[in-house]
């Protein structure tokens, strides 16, 4: 099962227009998808993860892409998927917390979709295992899209005619929400990213790394201890590739405790944990930073209390503010939180550990990590 879960994550970029990514035959039943597979991945690890109830067409990717974007979605029609996913900050909105209708803010920082479909698990606390699951829940956050139903977006949906027409056509039926679903997380599994100068690098380019970069990979994978959480596989000939720079597990590494409180709030959570009623756990959820219990709200273990998913570091050069609460605004602070070993708290990974790293090594560290920055993503994201 760890096996699985680290495999699980890695841009060709697709811009709103999408070109030439898919192919498709006349019929949606026998419809082909064709996908190029940037440098670094491969077609069998990217198949692996299309599961088997929603197979991939050119028609189901066009819906989910034409939906991905609709702001009469929301309840306002203000805010759409691309919102918080905005292709020109690299599918994030570069905003500490997520905003919303009315610009009600969130709880997190809103992750990248690039390369989410190799995700352990959505968000940042895994509360949805799949891309379908994920695509469901923001439609009726107060926060977010705020609809009052499910029942709600269906009908709006099916109230405009180029969507019911798409609806029949690509599920042989009416507008429904696993349709909404599927579609949206079909296209989703084309936003996938590779070819970074790191992939040159370790396929033979040795030119396609600078000097400060080749010196940071090496602080990367010893001294600085980064691949105790950032794992990846050089063998890219291989199906066990693993290029996307994290293990997949949920990790407590102090971000969560930096507010007055969390140890509190952290003993809020145990007590929880031993009510068998339900009712600590009800009370709990009321409490405003109830988010910063992380992995805990969803597993119930104490051990995740604080826990947070350990994000891929591929286009980490793009996707500023950093952590999951954003207070990292510069990949040269999130340097420096890891060199001191993060925040203390009873809950930190014990793996966590400070580092010695001069001013030198903190940035031929951070031109490494912009190492990981695909092409693609980089014209994307300047291109607008």
């Amino acid at each position: 099962m760890k096996r699985l879960r680290a495999i699980k994550l890695g841009v060709i970029l697709i811009l709103s227009s999408f070109p030439a990514l898919v192919s498709a035959a006349d019929s949606p039943k026998s419809s082909t998808f064709e996908i190029r597979i940037p440098r670094g991945l491969t077609h069998d690890l990217w198949l692996y993860f299309v599961p088997a109830d929603n197979p991939m067409t050119a028609e189901k990717v066009e819906l989910g892409r034409k939906l991905f974007f609709d702001t009469r979605l929301s309840a306002d029609s203000t805010v759409s998927c691309a919102s918080c996913h905005d292709p020109k900050r690299a599918f994030t909105d570069g905003k500490p917390l997520a905003e919303g209708i009315n610009t009600r803010r969130g709880v997190r920082n809103s992750p990248t979709l690039l390369n989410a479909m190799f995700s352990t698990g959505q968000f940042w606390d895994g509360r949805a295992a799949t891309l379908e699951e994920q695509a469901k829940m923001p439609l009726t956050n107060p926060d977010e899209m705020g609809n009052r139903s499910i029942n709600e977006v269906v009908s709006t949906i099916a109230g405009i005619p180029e969507y019911s027409k798409a609806f029949r056509q690509v599920f042989g039926g009416t507008v429904s929400i696993d349709g909404f679903a599927k579609a949206v997380a079909a296209f989703e599994r084309t936003l996938i990213s590779g070819d970074a100068p790191i992939d040159r690098y370790l396929a033979g380019d040795l030119d396609a790394l600078s000097d400060q970069a080749r010196n940071g990979l090496v602080l990367f994978r010893g001294k600085a201890r980064c691949t105790v959480c950032h794992q990846f596989n050089a063998n890219f000939s291989s199906f066990s590739t693993f290029p996307f720079f994290t293990d997949g597990n949920y990790r407590n590494t102090g971000v969560a405790a930096n507010f007055t409180g969390f140890n509190a709030l952290a003993r809020r959570a145990i007590q929880a944990s031993r009510d068998t009623t339900g009712a600590a756990t009800l009370e709990l959820s009321k409490h405003e930073r109830a988010g910063e219990l992380g992995r805990f709200v969803v597993s119930g273990n104490t051990l995740d209390i604080g826990a947070f998913r350990t994000p891929s570091l591929r286009n980490v050069e793009l996707t500023a503010p950093y952590f999951h609460d954003g207070s990292a605004a510069t990949l040269e602070d999130v340097v420096r939180f890891y060199v001191k070993g993060g925040n203390e708290n009873p809950n930190r990974d014990w793996q966590l550990e400070p580092v010695s790293l001069t001013e030198s090594e903190q940035r031929e560290l951070v031109a490494f990590l912009k190492a990981l920055t695909s092409d693609d993503a980089r014209r994307m994201v300047e291109a607008h």
